[in-house]
């Protein structure tokens, strides 16, 4: 009996920093991942937020997702309002600046023109629906840029843009990590979901094209 007691208390104490560690490390590496993927926008940040809300399903942990959802929330805003930053200083430069160019580049003509209707018709509440939107967000931002809007109003708007992305992306992990009882097999669900997300739009428009010519 005491032996079993002790390699109970034994594997207990081994097991919770093991744990304690790995969100250490976590929390860290998911702000960098999300802030650098708002940045540059090569970084599945959706998939990180989903994958990281399948642990903190799985663990039965509502500490560790609202830890994620904080975490995620934050560094997409900084991110967002960095970058805005950096687009005031290119619009205002002589030269520009790469950051600009960047925002330009991935901005087409036509999802550009879209943006800035919506902009006028909607305000900065249109940064919320940007967010939500696969590939809207820098177009949203440039018309923001072009449209001279101070950096305060934008990250005012920006606010509860990133909660709601947060939220979404969340939402899409627990999601995943319901359906299956192993947690690599939730990740895989919720990286499977956020893609599906992300490439469904750019689809529809393609094939909205091609009935169209």
């Amino acid at each position: 009996m005491l032996r079993s007691a002790a390699a109970l208390s034994a594997a207990a104490v081994t097991t919770l920093p093991t744990q304690s560690t790995q969100q250490a490390l976590g929390y860290p590496s998911l702000f960098l991942l999300v802030l650098i993927g708002a940045l540059v926008p090569v970084v599945p940040t959706g998939a990180l937020v989903s994958s990281a809300a399948v642990v903190g399903f799985h663990r039965e942990s509502p500490l560790m997702l609202a830890m994620v959802f904080a975490v995620a929330s934050l560094a997409a805003f900084l991110g967002d309002v960095f970058l805005y930053w950096l687009g005031r200083r290119g619009m205002g430069s002589k030269n520009g600046s790469r950051w600009l160019e960047a925002i330009r580049d991935r901005a087409p003509d036509e999802r550009l023109t879209q943006a800035q209707e919506k902009l006028d018709d909607h305000g900065v509440a249109v940064l919320v629906l940007s967010r939500l939107i696969p590939a809207g967000r820098i177009p949203v931002m440039l018309a923001c840029l072009l449209a001279k809007m101070p950096l305060r109003t934008f990250a005012r708007g920006d606010v509860p843009a990133c909660l709601a992305w947060a939220l979404t992306y969340q939402l899409i992990g627990i999601l995943g990590g319901s359906l299956f009882k192993e947690p690599w097999e939730g990740v895989v669900a919720a990286v499977v979901l956020t893609v599906l997300v992300s490439v469904t739009p750019g689809l529809w428009r393609r094939m909205r094209r091609t009935a169209a010519s």
